[in-house]
């Protein structure tokens, strides 16, 4: 791998670390819980772990020019395995048998707040 590649993967990771933690810091603004940061499980990787109540929120971090094309960067089978992972994580943690396992976006863009979007794909969407 070239240099300039690895310069420029270093760059991108520190930069989803950093989406990462601005994310954590506005879901704990409203009351959530973070759990875990990056959780890698069987179906896959999982952004921010998160609980509000009996609502535990698998959270995908997307930095894209709008929170539109953010909701459209998370494909279909992604949100399928990230749903999977999360109700299987919670199906192990005794705390958290009967929660509400449910998909959300913090989409970042520049200049502009984060957004949460709590259930960003309701039904499969």
């Amino acid at each position: 791998m070239s240099q300039a590649r690895s310069q420029r993967g270093g760059a991108a990771r520190l930069s989803g670390r950093r989406a990462e933690i601005w994310a954590a810091l506005v879901l704990m603004l409203r009351g959530y819980r973070i759990l875990g940061f990056r959780l890698k499980t069987p179906q896959g990787e999982i952004d921010l772990l998160a609980l509000k109540g009996r609502v535990l929120a698998v959270v995908e971090v997307k930095r894209r020019a709008t929170a539109q094309a953010a909701l459209e960067a998370v494909r279909t089978e992604q949100r399928e395995r990230l749903r999977r992972a999360g109700a299987q994580l919670a199906s192990n943690r005794p705390a958290l048998r009967g929660v509400t396992v449910r998909l959300d976006l913090i989409a970042l863009s520049p200049g502009k707040w984060p957004r949460h979007i709590p259930d960003a794909w309701p039904d499969g969407y």
